[in-house]
């Protein structure tokens, strides 16, 4: 697999962008994730004409709507952001982005729970988009997106790094192989992994995947990335991967020597009281999928959803 494309604010990086002319470089962004990922850095501030340094900014007024000012003076940079905005997000399209990861609680890129302030005064919500991320999110509404602050949580960083590598996976068929029986592969291989995510939209891609010569080629592409992309978007939890797990071991039932079984049992038990991680039954199970070359089991992506060094399964 290529390397992934990711939309970055730029200060993630360690560029000397932010308004106090320092930076707020992530380690495990620019180290561990680096190794598989070029990064398109985006500074909004910047990017419009600000200085480096500069004042700083604020969101100001409706949290649906609000102004985006400067903290001192009060000069409004609103429209000047938002038609720039219009102008980089065009540009973004051709870089082919399998996601964004977000400055939080910047005013032109946080994500979510950006403070927003009254004009009147007083305590400010933690309820506003910054400018350019509502923007960049209205124009990709599919594509997977995530804060730097919000990735330390490990179950969130599991289901970003997920949703990238699937997307990536899903370029690819659109680019080398998009046919009824490319999809078809694609979702046999994925089946899991969904199921992981959304058995609701798992058992409504199988009906799509079922009925492929029912759709046009376009329509039916269309209509199961909509699906997909929603599925993945979705997190895995515990209760779900235990259901997995138990899926896959009933295709050893054949196989399994009593005490193998038992084994198998007890590490998912294990797993689903949270006393260990999801890799040692997937582990466990990945060892009897070689030993007894279950063909089936050996293409699931959710055995391995992105490289092990990224260490997603590793955490309780």
């Amino acid at each position: 697999m290529e390397k992934i494309r990711l939309g970055i604010s730029a200060c993630l990086l360690g560029q000397q962008v932010r308004y106090d002319g320092g930076h707020k470089r992530d380690t495990f962004l620019t180290g561990t994730l680096a190794e598989y990922v070029d990064y398109v850095p985006v500074c909004p501030e910047v990017e419009i004409g600000l200085p480096t340094p500069r004042e700083a900014l604020r969101l100001v007024g409706d949290s649906d709507n609000p102004r985006l000012i400067t903290q001192k003076t009060g000069i409004d940079y609103t429209e000047r952001m938002q038609d720039w905005a219009a102008v980089r997000l065009q540009a973004l399209e051709k870089e082919e982005l399998c996601g964004f990861i977000f400055k939080s609680r910047s005013p032109s890129s946080g994500m979510e729970r950006v403070k927003v302030y009254g004009k009147a005064g007083g305590m400010p919500a933690k309820t506003g988009v910054g400018v350019f991320a509502r923007a960049f999110m209205e124009h990709f509404p599919l594509l997977p997106v995530e804060e730097e602050g919000r990735m330390h949580d490990h179950r969130l960083r599991e289901n970003f790094i997920e949703c990238i590598f699937a997307f990536q996976r899903w370029r690819e068929l659109l680019q080398q192989d998009k046919t009824p029986r490319g999809l078809i592969g694609f979702h046999t291989r994925h089946k899991l992994q969904l199921l992981s995510h959304s058995p609701e939209i798992y058992r409504r891609l199988g009906k799509l995947v079922a009925a492929v010569k029912e759709y046009p080629v376009d329509e039916l592409f269309e209509l199961y990335q909509q699906a997909f992309i929603r599925a993945m978007r979705l997190k895995t939890t515990v209760k779900k991967n235990v259901n997995v797990l138990q899926h896959m071991l009933g295709y050893f039932k054949r196989d399994l020597s009593g005490d193998e079984k038992q084994e198998c049992l007890q590490y998912i038990d294990r797993y689903a009281k949270q006393l260990v991680p999801l890799l040692v039954p997937l582990t466990l199970i990945d060892h009897y999928v070689r030993k007894y070359d279950q063909n089936y089991l050996q293409q699931q992506t959710y055995l391995f959803p992105a490289p092990l060094e990224l260490k997603l399964r590793n955490h309780a």
